[in-house]
């Protein structure tokens, strides 16, 4: 009998400590086919910090460095910069990324670091308990604004892509989301020329991927779906926000 569909060989076959419905799991999948496809586990190093994502390592067949809280894309550069020929990614969450992180993500993207950030952008700080994040949406309401998120007091939410396809290093800045098979399959294509960026040394590349985090919404997983449609798109519309490969393809 033919198999059609399988685990992928880079994704461990271990229970995930996400909670039920959190599309972290769908996207651990997509990175590690896209592994498996290029054919780059066995000199691939991920890059895993603080966050719902802390536990990583334990599900990529690949090398798998934990780094301080915010400072994935220090530690991705440190590993790129003395293993040229490997392929680095971080795997980080909003809170993480554009938080404490701020620095570290923009200063490695306008340098152009040769790696690869997959951003999990779900609106909230999931793993300590659902504050307030850096993307959480105006007036969404959670533990630290518990009557809503007021934009005069707390500011307005960061669009990542939109901010680092302004700088010069960035070679790919794309959002995609995993809520339909649609939506799964463009945000495979996206992590692959991510990936595909790097192999070919064209520079810093960033997926963001717009996530559930159905316990802290206070949402069942499907009510959660339906909240990252009405919601979470809206704000941050998906797309390319910039891709030097239809720029050289335009020349």
């Amino acid at each position: 009998m033919a198999v059609v569909f399988d685990r992928p060989k880079a994704l461990l076959d271990v229970p995930t400590h996400y909670c039920p419905g959190c599309t972290h799991g769908i996207i651990h999948r997509l990175v590690a086919e896209v592994m498996d496809e290029l054919g780059i586990e066995d000199r691939t190093v991920g890059v895993v910090p603080v966050g719902c994502s802390v536990l990583a390592y334990n599900y990529f067949g690949c090398d798998v460095i934990e780094a301080p809280h915010g400072r994935a894309p220090a530690i991705a550069t440190g590993a790129k910069r003395a293993l040229p020929d490997n392929v680095v990614f971080t795997y980080q969450g909003d809170g993480d990324l554009i938080a404490i992180g701020t620095a570290e993500t923009v200063h490695a993207a306008t340098r152009g670091e040769n790696i690869t950030i997959i951003f999990v952008n779900n609106a909230i700080y999931g793993m300590t308990g659902g504050q307030m994040a850096p993307t959480s949406l105006p007036n969404q309401v959670t533990q630290t604004t518990p009557y809503g998120r007021d934009v005069n007091y707390s500011g307005h939410p960061i669009r990542v892509c939109e901010m680092l396809s302004t700088l010069d290093g960035v070679a790919l800045a794309q959002r995609v989301t995993v809520d339909t098979i649609p939506h799964i399959r463009e945000a495979k294509k996206a992590i692959k020329k991510a990936f595909q960026n790097q192999i070919d040394k064209k520079g810093f590349s960033i997926v963001e991927v717009l996530s559930t985090c159905p316990t802290n919404w206070g949402l069942t997983p499907t009510e959660a779906l339906k909240w990252l449609n009405d919601n979470m798109i809206p704000h941050y519309p998906l797309g390319v926000y910039k891709d030097v490969n239809t720029r050289e393809e335009a020349k």
